[in-house]
């Protein structure tokens, strides 16, 4: 009689018998004459065969000699995008009241829409509320700038990009993100409405998340408003004439944003949806 090689996988109930020289059973890899399917515990994570490693994490850390392409693995960039959301909570959560501000970094001073964004920072600021910003040129530069002029507080959340240089010379407080998803996390939860001055892709990224949470209801009350009647008027015509007509989204998607020129009929908007949430507007505190 043939004897049969057997081995345990787990708890004896569970117990899987592999054959390895009876006709019709499952044969056990074997690599250089030892078996290759034992267990090997990597944290909470269970290996065998072919994914057993010939090192140990520890082994790997302390080895100063090794590869350091463990630093490019996802199980790293969990911990830096932990980190991320670490350093940003902490930075902002006493913020108090602000508004994220919004807008092209390619629009500098001298353009309509710079000093637009200067006037909206410093109504802001004298309503009651911090500015946030993406802290890069253009528009945004003008939003800090605004605030900052006006003795307010004013703040850059900046992003990791190739062709920009930091925040702008108009933060006093800055935070620096390499990645969007954490970064756009910041200007919703620290923000009690958005300002969206005539952008680009950036800008409508970061308009296209808020009117998606909105619209979800994961975010409630929350004001938008696009500045620039002229510049926004297309994107609201086509909401309306291709996207509602198509029933792909409802009017009340599009009635909830405020499309204006004015900077205080802007400021007027985001404090009365503080009152709607029963939540005094910061001037109406003072």
């Amino acid at each position: 009689m043939t004897q049969a090689r057997v081995r345990l996988i787990g708890s004896p109930r569970m117990a899987v018998a592999a054959l390895s020289t009876q006709p019709g059973r499952v044969a056990l890899p074997l690599v250089n004459g030892k078996d290759r399917r034992r267990s090997y515990q990597k944290g909470p994570v269970t290996l065998r065969g072919q994914r057993v490693p010939e090192t140990t994490t520890d082994q790997r850390l302390l080895d100063s000699r090794g590869s350091t392409e463990w630093l490019h693995a996802d199980p790293w960039r969990v911990m830096r995008i932990q980190s991320e959301f670490v350093e940003g909570f902490g930075a902002l959560a006493e913020l108090g009241p602000a508004v994220s501000v919004f807008g092209s970094a390619r629009l500098g001073a001298g353009h309509p829409a710079y000093e637009l964004g200067v006037q909206v920072g410093r109504r802001l600021v004298e309503s009651g509320y911090a500015v946030i910003t993406g802290g890069g040129p253009g528009l945004m530069e003008a939003a800090n700038k605004g605030a900052l002029e006006a003795g307010g507080t004013s703040v850059g959340l900046g992003i990791e990009l190739p062709f920009e240089t930091g925040l702008n010379d108009y933060v006093d407080l800055g935070v620096n993100f390499r990645y969007f998803f954490a970064r756009k996390t910041m200007f919703v939860k620290y923000a009690q409405g958005f300002i969206v001055l005539p952008g680009g892709m950036g800008t409508l990224d970061e308009l296209f998340e808020a009117l998606t949470l909105v619209q979800t209801g994961k975010i409630t009350t929350f004001p938008i408003v696009l500045l620039g009647c002229d510049y926004w008027a297309g994107l609201i015509d086509w909401f309306r004439t291709t996207l509602v007509a198509a029933g792909t989204i409802s009017p009340d998607d599009v009635e909830r944003i405020l499309v204006t020129d004015d900077v205080e009929e802007a400021v007027r908007f985001v404090r009365s949806a503080d009152r709607r949430l029963g939540r005094p507007a910061p001037e109406d505190q003072a």
